[in-house]
């Protein structure tokens, strides 16, 4: 027959439950603030671009994404003329300022896996790249006209929607 269990061996697994319970949490917790303090709190408007040069410099394709508060938002995936990679992520960013003017969004988070672009827009005068000049002076005019916008990098892997949309219009070039 079963013994019954010794209730001090039953209350040791349970304190080490909850233990570990905590530490979870308290884990979770720093995450998210490390997380929140790198991406600030989550917008109400958020978008995502990529631009692709098939081959680079080449055909540009563009794709965006922007999602309002209410959910489904607008996909653009838009052959972009003749330039370089970086210049095809700027028209990219381009169209999805524009989109989110046309749709009347504030406070906008947008997303791009560029650092050339995003660091060009973000960083300081001194340090622009010359040969992005027009398209850089065209973002930040766009930006002044969008109340709380943020630019923010992310990873590739991150941005898998705006991609297939930037590869989708590049292709329309080669078809």
């Amino acid at each position: 027959m079963n013994e019954p269990k010794d209730p001090e061996q039953t209350g040791d697994a349970l304190a080490r439950g909850i233990a570990r319970a905590a530490r979870r949490a308290v884990h979770k917790a720093k995450y998210e603030a490390r997380r929140a303090a790198r991406d600030g709190q989550p917008t109400p408007w958020r978008a995502w671009f990529d631009g692709s040069a098939r081959p680079n410099p080449g055909q540009c394709g563009i794709g965006a994404v922007l999602r309002g508060p209410d959910g489904p938002g607008v996909e653009l995936a838009l052959p972009a003329g003749y330039g370089n990679s970086s210049e095809a992520e700027y028209r990219a960013l381009i169209a999805v300022l524009e989109a989110a003017l046309e749709h009347g969004a504030c406070d906008l988070t947008v997303y791009g896996d560029s650092r050339v672009v995003i660091d060009d827009v973000n960083g300081p005068d001194a340090l622009a790249a010359p040969s992005l000049a027009a398209y850089r002076t065209r973002v930040r005019t766009l930006a002044t006209r969008i109340p709380g916008l943020r630019l923010r990098w992310v990873p590739r892997h991150k941005n898998l929607e705006a991609d297939a949309l930037s590869q989708r219009a590049a292709e329309l070039h080669h078809a």
